[in-house]
């Protein structure tokens, strides 16, 4: 009885600690994110730039779909 108590009691304080810990990951990714004015993705290239990887992307779907189909290159 002891020995499951004390093991119950060491599992919520785990528990509690990866919480806490989440938590404040959480925060700080946050924090990042305000500090950098949001996410910093495809809106960074020129124009020029996101028309090459939107064609790419367009390039590598249609492959995967060629795949899917049976078809070999």
């Amino acid at each position: 009885m002891v020995i499951s108590t004390a093991g119950l009691m060491g599992l919520g304080l785990i528990g509690g600690f990866a919480t806490w810990a989440w938590g404040g990951w959480l925060r700080l990714r946050a924090r990042e994110i305000e500090q950098h004015g949001g996410y910093s993705g495809v809106s960074d290239l020129p124009a020029i730039g996101q028309r090459i990887d939107l064609a790419d992307l367009k390039e590598r779907i249609r492959k995967l779909e060629a795949i899917a189909s049976g078809v070999d290159f």
